[in-house]
């Protein structure tokens, strides 16, 4: 299902049909470096991370994170961006990774405003937040560019890696 189209891509609800493409993601060295490894190998932990993962989160709160692809005719898979509600933060929070050689493309800054602005319009969120590895200067450049703002470090339940925290309110 389509949730929202911009200038050049497609962010939509990820499918079974989509495992592949996780597969790939998630093994990406720039996603286990800044999101974590999640252990998923096979095409069948790609499928299970799709339904326990973004498809149960759509079922319970109409949301989660959306597969973005190009507007090509490939229709070319480049990332996930999404809204999560994630066990730690009380409010929900933007996610976003994509593969490396779509970095530095303007694609994470063009998927991630329009989520925003979805997460304010069609869903209501009187606050949306960002966290990001200390490390991680691209993300925060980009949550910076879409209008968030740096409020403080945080720890999330069972983590031992402090994240930065940034917020924005509609």
């Amino acid at each position: 299902m389509k949730v929202m189209e911009t200038e050049h891509l497609i962010l939509r609800w990820l499918t079974t049909d989509d495992t592949a493409f996780i597969l790939e993601l998630l093994n990406d060295p720039s996603w286990i470096r800044f999101i974590g490894d999640r252990g998923v190998r096979t095409l069948e932990d790609a499928r299970n991370y799709i339904v326990t993962g973004p498809m149960e989160m759509y079922s319970l709160l109409g949301f989660g994170l959306f597969l973005t692809e190009l507007k090509d005719a490939e229709r070319t898979p480049v990332g996930l961006c999404g809204l999560i509600k994630r066990d730690g933060l009380e409010d929900v929070d933007l996610g976003f990774g994509f593969l490396g050689r779509f970095h530095s493309k303007g694609y994470g800054s063009e998927a991630a405003a329009a989520t925003l602005a979805f997460g304010r319009d069609q869903i209501g969120l009187q606050r949306i937040v960002g966290i990001t590895t200390v490390d991680n200067v691209a993300s925060s450049r980009l949550l910076e560019k879409v209008g968030m703002k740096y409020e403080k470090m945080i720890l999330l339940p069972n983590d031992t890696e402090e994240l930065k925290l940034y917020g924005v309110e509609f």
